[in-house]
């Protein structure tokens, strides 16, 4: 028995940079983080988690005990009602060298070089609403002559809503050049997601640090502190934010595809407890609320918590392990299907905001046009590319740069790639939008975007998205198409046509015309004969008959009986005479059965009607 030949294994060599990954397994790494990130992590989405610098701080069996392992102080932050369901209570226990309470007040009116508004209702004369397709050239990173961190580096770009009414969003973007020395950050109004661009970052919380880098992201919730610092060996750094206001960043639902795919929920990262070395230096806690900044300063740092438990704590996730999900056959399937994160709405059917993933994956369907077809979502979309060449609307989208198309605003591509495309080929398989990755902000509920005028114009970066000269000529196929207006023309007589046949059954008269010629050969068709000055003649079908025989016709008892058949069949000009489609068929052969004036027998006169589908008495049916 000889053994089947099997080709050769292609060996797979392990891809350490992860811009150039089609996937993060490409990297073959047994670690769940990249290996440049020191930090370790927890996994699994929507856990209630617990950790601890010493072994055995945590209470056992309760959470407020008279008196704390190390004398720490019991503290407890909350993200929902006490009494919300199960599925929606958000709340973690910390125990902590001090608490928060020990501060020494708050100072308003803090100056800064960031640009904020939270505010984008209509009354707002800081803002303005977008009308139209925009686009920003990447957003300059700060000077080397100035020292921006987080909290001076922070712009937004625009949003929907405010914080007050609990529903809402703003999109910001970071340039910083700078740590936050002795700094924390607080937003009371939302929570955070980052995204980092340009450079690492060094994110230290009050539950743990977490490394983060370009195509990964971070969400960091409402009231929780944290500090921004440079990863090592960079100088600089830069991001975008998404903030949504009365609601929090979820898991979609997958629905047919079951129980995996997309951002699975093992690949979600918390922190572990972490405490800073020197406990006791000043500190300020930058808080941003009403969009807005104050103040406070204690005398300690806010990164004490020796342990701590509960399911309010910050989380990374890397982008590289996107299990992406597409069609497999044809047409293009909805950018949905790309959803890392979603937050809902107060509409059950519509979410607040959802963000998108683009990075590399297969594009298999066949006989379809597989780019983004021109549309007008409901929903303002925001492009950002992290790095790559980018799935921006023209060639001046750039990573670090960002467009925006608000709600119902037509949009698709012009290049050339989509006059490509637009023809009849063979589809093959192909792997697309390899070493870049994009992400989009798709906020369903906001009907239209509120830029604010004051950041645009310090950032000196608003582009207004236009087409080049020809542009539409070159998109227009169909005025070219050969004969087209002479198709037009026909179609356009053609309805015309169509109507005035319409228009008879709105008219009684006119339909009472159409209907006469009908009526009456309905009447004296109703018994299958008709008599003309006494004597009966046989009514033949107005069927398709054009085939007859000498055996069509049998005499019995001097009674004629016509046999006609309703079959589709044929027969050459001496076999049939049709005079005005009534006239019986008689053979031509018996010379003793006349076609008219036949007397009855008995005064009986019997018509025998014989359908036939074959060859019977002489009838061929073709």
């Amino acid at each position: 028995m000889v053994a089947a030949t099997l080709p050769p294994v292609k060996e797979r060599k392990p891809i350490k940079d992860l811009q150039k990954v089609f996937h993060y397994t490409d990297t073959q790494s047994r670690k769940p983080t990249r290996d440049n990130d020191p930090y370790e992590y927890q996994a699994g989405w929507g856990n209630r988690f617990q950790s601890e610098v010493i072994p055995g701080t945590l209470p056992a069996g309760q959470n407020n005990p008279q008196e704390v392992r190390f004398g720490l102080y019991t503290e407890g932050i909350t993200y929902s009602a006490f009494a919300a369901p199960r599925h929606a209570n958000f709340s973690t226990y910390m125990y902590r060298v001090r608490p928060a309470a020990a501060h020494n007040g708050y100072k308003t009116n803090i100056e800064t070089k960031a640009h904020i508004e939270n505010c984008f209702l209509s009354i707002n004369p800081k803002v303005e609403t977008l009308s139209e397709q925009a686009e920003w050239a990447p957003f300059p990173l700060p000077a080397e002559t100035e020292t921006i961190d987080f909290v001076d580096g922070l712009h937004t770009l625009g949003g929907s809503g405010d914080p007050n009414l609990r529903e809402g969003i703003a999109l910001y973007v970071f340039m910083i050049n700078a740590s936050m020395d002795h700094r924390a950050f607080c937003n009371l109004d939302g929570d955070f997601l980052l995204v980092a661009q340009h450079g690492n970052l060094d994110i230290q919380t009050e539950f743990g640090k977490i490394f983060l880098q370009p195509g990964e992201i971070c969400v960091i919730q409402r009231g929780v502190r944290f500090s921004i610092r440079l990863g090592p060996g960079h100088k600089e750094a830069r991001g975008y934010i998404t903030e949504i206001w009365g609601s929090i960043w979820e898991l979609p639902d997958l629905g047919p595809l079951g129980g995996h795919g997309l951002a699975n929920p093992r690949d979600f990262l918390y922190p572990v407890a972490c405490i800073d070395d020197n406990l006791h230096e000043s500190w300020t806690i930058v808080n941003k609320s009403n969009g807005k900044y104050n103040s406070l300063s204690q005398d300690h740092t806010p990164y004490d918590l020796v342990a701590w438990h509960g399911n309010v704590v910050p989380y990374k996730y890397d982008l590289t392990k996107f299990s992406s999900q597409n069609s497999t056959s044809i047409d293009h399937t909805d950018p949905s299907v790309n959803c890392v994160l979603t937050a809902k709405s107060r509409d059950p059917n519509t979410s607040l905001v959802d963000f998108l993933w683009f990075g590399p994956r297969w594009d298999v369907a066949s006989n379809t046009f597989r780019l983004p077809y021109f549309h007008r979502n409901s929903a303002t979309e925001f492009l950002a590319s992290l790095y790559g060449n980018g799935l921006g609307r023209s060639d001046d989208f750039l990573p670090g740069g960002g467009s925006v198309e608000v709600s119902h605003t037509p949009h698709g591509g012009f290049s050339e790639g989509y006059q490509f495309e637009m023809r009849v080929q063979e589809n093959e398989p192909r792997r697309i939008l390899e070493n870049q990755m994009t992400i989009m902000v798709e906020a369903v509920v906001a009907s239209s975007l509120q830029n604010m005028r004051e950041a645009d114009v310090a950032l000196s970066t608003t582009k207004e998205q236009t087409l080049k000269s020809g542009t539409f000529f070159r998109l227009d196929k169909f005025s070219a198409y050969p004969g087209i207006q002479d198709i037009l023309a026909q179609v356009k007589a053609d309805k015309v046509a169509r109507k005035e046949r319409q228009e008879i059954y709105y008219n009684d008269d006119r339909l009472a015309e159409l209907i006469k010629p009908a009526q009456s050969q309905t009447a004296n068709s109703d018994i299958g004969v008709g008599t003309k000055d006494g004597v009966v003649e046989p009514v033949v079908s107005t069927a398709d008959t054009t085939a007859a025989t000498t055996n069509d016709v049998e005499a019995k008892d001097s009674v004629i009986e016509p046999v006609v058949s309703t079959t589709d069949t044929t027969a050459t000009a001496k076999d049939v005479e049709a005079k005005d489609h009534v006239e019986s068929v008689v053979s031509t052969a018996d010379t003793s059965a006349p076609t008219t004036g036949v007397e009855p027998k008995e005064s009986v006169v019997h018509v025998e009607t014989v359908v036939s589908t074959a060859a019977t008495n002489g009838v061929e049916s073709h």
